[in-house]
């Protein structure tokens, strides 16, 4: 269906712009029509990065320039212009936010019924960013983001250094939500589908 929506969500620092970014190149790449949404309205700087972003991509951006603008807001915009101008996906940015902070918490569960609100069964996919520096509370944070908005899958970041993201095998496992996509550098193109074999060599090697 058209579009396709993905909401990315995560902590603060855990690499959600930077990712969506290079899903944008990967799905241009691939052809496909991409409208991302400037949903971290906390951060300016991360509305800045979206912008630099969409211009390496060649894709459309949906940005509310009023600085009292809430998220719902935004991605409500945006995939109402997505199904208007058929566009194939839309990618949703979303603030970073502790998994123990309630209130922020409540406000992806917000996002999450507007999206639906403006396009029924949306959003196809609700990916989780993970910091493969995190270790062992990346459960934690795992199990709050998905009682929350329900995960359908991790984004692992970082692994490009001496993080090998061990502590991803126990989230998998307790939680029975698969890696979609591995971060293994800071080029466009280090956003790499998850190959399990790959992984435990990397691990163990």
């Amino acid at each position: 269906r058209k579009p396709a929506v993905i909401m990315i969500v995560g902590v603060n620092g855990g690499g959600k712009t930077t990712s969506l970014g290079k899903l944008a190149y990967r799905f241009k790449n691939e052809g496909a029509k991409v409208l991302m949404a400037a949903g971290d309205t906390f951060r300016a700087a991360a509305r800045d990065q979206l912008e630099i972003w969409a211009e390496r991509t060649g894709s459309e951006i949906v940005i509310d320039n009023d600085k009292k603008a809430q998220a719902p807001s935004v991605l409500s915009q945006a995939v109402k212009r997505g199904k208007r101008e058929g566009f194939d996906v839309v990618l949703c940015d979303t603030s970073g936010r502790l998994h123990t902070n309630y209130g922020l918490m409540e406000e992806l569960v917000s996002c999450k019924k507007v999206i639906a609100k403006a396009l029924p069964g949306a959003p196809n996919e609700i990916l989780l960013v993970l910091d493969g520096t995190t270790g062992l509370n990346m459960l934690q944070q795992a199990k709050e983001f998905n009682d929350v908005v329900g995960i359908t899958g991790f984004i692992l970041t970082k692994l490009d250094g001496t993080a090998r993201g061990g502590c991803v095998v126990s989230v998998v496992d307790e939680l029975g939500i698969p890696v979609k996509f591995v971060g293994v550098g800071e080029g466009v193109e280090d956003l790499q589908p998850f190959d399990a074999e790959a992984f435990v060599e990397a691990i163990f090697p």
